[in-house]
């Protein structure tokens, strides 16, 4: 599969990472899961094309490091974020992250497609007007 369709999952539940990747994967997106933050940043690359979605109960210590690690690597990863406790810490997180898309579990598999499509869409686009 090409970098393009790349997607990151990065949650600490084991079901709900297990079952986000598997409905990616049969979607035919190229999968890679992480149950840390910290893990997901060290493997980000300077170039990784894609989208992250991100469980915002990981985000609570590291957002500052990771809006750190995003910006200094040039990456413009878009990011999706879901949540099992939609407060209003999370949706300030998602904010100052420029989330593309915010959802609470359980997920509409739908909805968190059609979010990942637009996404690499979005990207797409602004890589090739960068180009020109």
């Amino acid at each position: 599969m090409n970098n393009l369709n790349s997607v990151f999952v990065v949650d600490e539940d084991l079901s709900a990472r297990r079952g986000i990747a598997r409905l990616l994967r049969t979607a035919g997106y190229d999968v890679r899961d992480f149950s840390s933050a910290n893990e997901f940043l060290e493997a980000l690359g300077h170039e990784t094309p894609g989208c992250a979605v991100l469980a915002a109960e990981l985000l609570e210590v590291v957002v500052h490091e990771m809006q750190m690690e995003l910006g200094v690597s040039g990456s413009d990863l878009p990011i999706i974020i879901v949540t099992a406790h939609d407060d209003r810490q999370s949706r300030r997180q998602a904010l100052r992250l420029n989330a593309i898309g915010y959802f609470r579990k359980p997920i509409d598999g739908t909805a968190l497609l059609d979010a990942i499509a637009w996404a690499m869409q979005k990207s797409l686009r602004e890589n090739n007007h960068e180009k020109t």
